[in-house]
């Protein structure tokens, strides 16, 4: 893998951290560090590969946030990748990687979280290696953070801080339904 050095870390990258696992909670840990960045003025983008959702509280509330720019490239669920619709998610996934690249060539943030980055790998929707890309651009002074489910060996060796978020009961589970403000 090109840009890996021996202890696992990309070269040139600022900071790289990971939200994975089976449990609530990573795109909520990688939106508050968005938050604490904008509270020192400090420019975030946010890249949602697989959602779609355009009424969720996250994007209503980074509305009123400049500093956070979040963008849906996703096309919502995932089928199967013998299902022709599979080939538009993969399109858009690349977009978003693209957008990812762009804002990094013009240094529009200083945070660029890649939100359920890990699926869209692990699901073929991206390969590891373009993903890896994106991360080494970064620079020095840019934070990568990377979430989502199933976060390959190479996306946790790239980063530096790996966090894993491990269900012990969830109340969907149970049959509670899904909340705003909670879930979405």
């Amino acid at each position: 893998m090109t840009g890996i050095h021996g202890e696992g870390m990309v070269v040139g990258a600022g900071r790289v951290l990971l939200f994975t696992g089976d449990g609530k909670g990573k795109t909520t840990a990688a939106l508050g560090m968005a938050l604490r960045a904008a509270g020192h003025g400090m420019k975030t983008l946010v890249v949602q590969f697989i959602k779609a959702d355009q009424g969720t509280g996250e994007l209503a509330a980074c509305r009123s946030l400049p500093e956070v720019e979040i963008v849906q490239t996703g096309r919502g669920f995932l089928p199967d990748r013998e299902n022709p619709s599979f080939e538009e998610h993969r399109r858009a996934a690349r977009e978003g990687l693209e957008l990812a690249l762009r804002a990094l060539a013009e240094r529009r943030c200083e945070i660029l979280v890649l939100d359920e980055v890990c699926p869209a790998v692990a699901k073929g929707l991206l390969e590891e290696k373009d993903v890896l890309d994106v991360i080494e651009r970064c620079g020095p002074e840019v934070c990568a953070v990377l979430t989502g489910r199933g976060a390959t060996p190479g996306l946790m060796a790239a980063a530096d801080t790996v966090t894993e978020m491990k269900a012990l009961r969830h109340g969907l589970t149970k049959g509670l339904t899904a909340r705003k403000g909670v879930e979405f």
